[in-house]
């Protein structure tokens, strides 16, 4: 374990904490920002996925009176909302890594998205369910189809599932918080799952990488969680939309024109 891999720990940690709850794509980053590191491969694929537990433990701990407390209904609809994507996850996390996890198809899927968010925010809409606590199992499920989308890197599993929710009639608080809640046992189980599958590709000397990474993600995810809630109070998603177009384009024109030398385009 040498210096430059905790730099790069640190790096990707505060990148995964300050985009995974935005609709902009963690994952989408985190493949762009290590190739940029030359820091690839399914080594980097698997660290960065744990490293997604970091963020995870900042809505635990920032929703701890909620989530420690005996709430049957929040434990109900988690559960429903989990199984859709956790199921096509199991079945085509090969394939998707293979063909998915690579710069041009990250940022096609960047400026898609911000189309649909575009498009979204445009719709005139009334909101059904104010709350995530007033939300039923079939509210579940449907956000829970909508995070299936974010089994494509640079699709955003926030941004499908806040969107989603929008346009399943949740209002904007409601979508956001339910996003928060569906990511802890999404990033438990995506994280420990690939990580245990890929454990041969790393050693006990890896830990104090981990360990950064983890505590990095922890602190930027804290500090968008609390900034996002008081965001979506008074503004939409317009702005994520117009950032993610630009920034898929610019990674397009650099791929194409070489200025960027993209390792996995």
């Amino acid at each position: 374990m040498d210096g430059s891999s905790l730099w790069h720990a640190l790096i990707l940690g505060i990148v995964e904490g300050l985009t995974e709850f935005l609709p902009v794509s963690s994952t989408g980053h985190l493949i762009l920002a290590a190739d940029l590191l030359a820091f690839g491969g399914e080594r980097a694929n698997v660290f960065n996925l744990a490293i997604q537990t970091g963020a995870m433990l900042a809505v635990v701990w920032e929703y701890r009176a909620r989530f420690f407390r005996i709430d049957v209904d929040l434990y109900r609809n988690l559960v429903v909302a989990f199984i859709p994507a956790a199921a096509l996850g199991f079945l085509f996390s090969k394939p998707i890594k293979e063909y998915l996890f690579h710069a041009v198809p990250v940022a096609l899927a960047f400026i898609a998205g911000g189309i649909i968010i575009l498009w979204v925010e445009r719709k005139p809409r009334t909101a059904r369910v104010e709350t995530a606590q007033a939300m039923t199992w079939l509210d579940a499920l449907k956000v829970g189809f909508a995070q299936c989308f974010a089994l494509i890197p640079g699709t955003s599993r926030s941004g499908a599932t806040i969107i989603g929710g929008m346009l399943f009639g949740l209002s904007r608080k409601a979508a956001t918080e339910f996003s928060f809640f569906l990511a802890v046992p999404t990033l438990i189980a995506a994280g420990a799952y690939d990580t245990w599958k890929n454990r041969a590709l790393f050693a006990a000397a890896d830990l104090p990488m981990f360990g950064v990474g983890l505590v990095a993600a922890f602190v930027s995810a804290f500090v968008v969680i609390r900034w996002l809630i008081r965001y979506v109070a008074t503004h939409d998603f317009r702005p994520f939309a117009w950032y993610r177009i630009a920034f898929g384009i610019v990674v397009l024109v650099t791929a194409y024109t070489g200025a960027v030398s993209w390792s996995s385009a």
